[in-house]
């Protein structure tokens, strides 16, 4: 393979890479915790919304339930992440990616 082909490899495998990462930051990651807590992260690792049952709502439980949201939060961030690698794996063959 000459150094004229691999640059044109390359740059489809960029092309590629933008396109399903792209993508990517439209998908919502949802995580429940014990059926109290919502979190819906975007894939560009925004929190998109954060829904807590009623029932959740006592004085009592408040320690619990921002307990829940952090593991929820955490747990969808690492979804995000994942795919992320997946992606970068499929399309060039390495979790990190092109390195650009």
């Amino acid at each position: 393979m000459n150094i004229q082909q691999m640059m044109m490899q390359a740059q489809k495998m960029q092309r590629e890479l933008k396109k399903a990462l792209g993508e990517l930051t439209e998908k919502e990651f949802i995580v429940t915790k014990s059926g109290a807590v919502t979190v819906t992260v975007l894939g560009n690792k925004t929190v998109k919304s954060v829904s807590v049952d009623k029932d959740a709502f006592d004085a009592e439980n408040k320690e619990m339930v921002e307990d829940l949201i952090a593991l929820a939060i955490n747990e969808a961030l690492a979804k995000v992440q994942a795919e992320e690698e997946a992606i970068n794996e499929r399309i060039t063959g390495k979790a990190g990616g092109l390195g650009f």
